[in-house]
């Protein structure tokens, strides 16, 4: 397990699944670290009891509430962008205030919080944004505001590598395929469908996404940047 005792961790969306094993994750390898949450006050309070970490209220698609946040957690070591809403159907029908807000909370949320982020980072930092396979295929119809998303996730991880890479630090987005979760569930009813897609026939567990996001902020990463690690069972292949 690496160690990230004395590494100031920021984790955006932490309170419930894939957010809050990581939460999990960065606490148990010794990190100081806080997480944010918009609804979930509940659960967020509980994890933060578990684990010592630290829980914030903010809502990832008020910009300045959110920059606000990023810089008041000083010189971080590890950001992670997990906050992220999806929104599936046919795009003749949905709200378009709602996919608007999507693209506020997967793509403008991240990108600001990378860039407040890297004004203050330590030098060989991390940034890490949890991202969908979904980026590279979108194998079924209602999904296209969605992926759009995901696939401009891809590009601004690219970009950033590239901005702030002198510094020594690394942008990676991780692309999960079907995850166990509430919005997700494994035995839930498109569950036959995603696994028809799949080399290994199940949902990928959240605890799985932790540990290569951990891995990539950990010190054996340096090298590896600009990239899109995919952990999808095969979904994409």
């Amino acid at each position: 397990m690496a160690d990230f005792s004395g590494k100031n961790i920021l984790i955006l969306g932490g309170s419930r699944g894939i957010g809050a094993a990581i939460v999990r994750r960065f606490a148990a390898g010794g990190g100081k670290v806080a997480f944010t949450y918009a609804g979930s006050k509940d659960a967020a309070e509980a994890l933060a009891k578990a684990t010592g970490a630290e829980a914030i209220q903010t809502d990832s698609g008020d910009r300045k509430a959110l920059t606000a946040t990023v810089a008041g957690r000083g010189a971080l070591d590890v950001l992670v962008v997990n906050a992220g809403i999806g929104i599936l159907g046919d795009p003749l029908t949905i709200e378009p205030d709602a996919v608007d807000r999507m693209i506020d909370v997967n793509v403008r949320a991240p990108y600001h919080a990378a860039v407040e982020a890297a004004r203050k980072m330590n030098r060989d930092g991390r940034i890490i944004v949890i991202g969908s396979v979904n980026g590279d295929r979108m194998p079924f119809a209602g999904g296209a505001a969605y992926a759009l998303t995901k696939s401009a996730v891809q590009g601004m991880v690219r970009g950033l590598a590239r901005d702030f890479g002198e510094r020594g630090i690394t942008v990676n987005s991780v692309q999960p395929g079907p995850t166990d979760s509430d919005m997700n569930p494994a035995n839930g009813p498109m569950a036959g469908l995603m696994h028809s897609f799949m080399a290994v026939k199940r949902h990928i567990r959240a605890d799985e996404v932790a540990e290569l996001t951990a891995y990539l902020a950990g010190p054996h990463s340096a090298m590896i940047t600009g990239s899109m690690q995919t952990i999808d069972g095969g979904f994409g292949a």
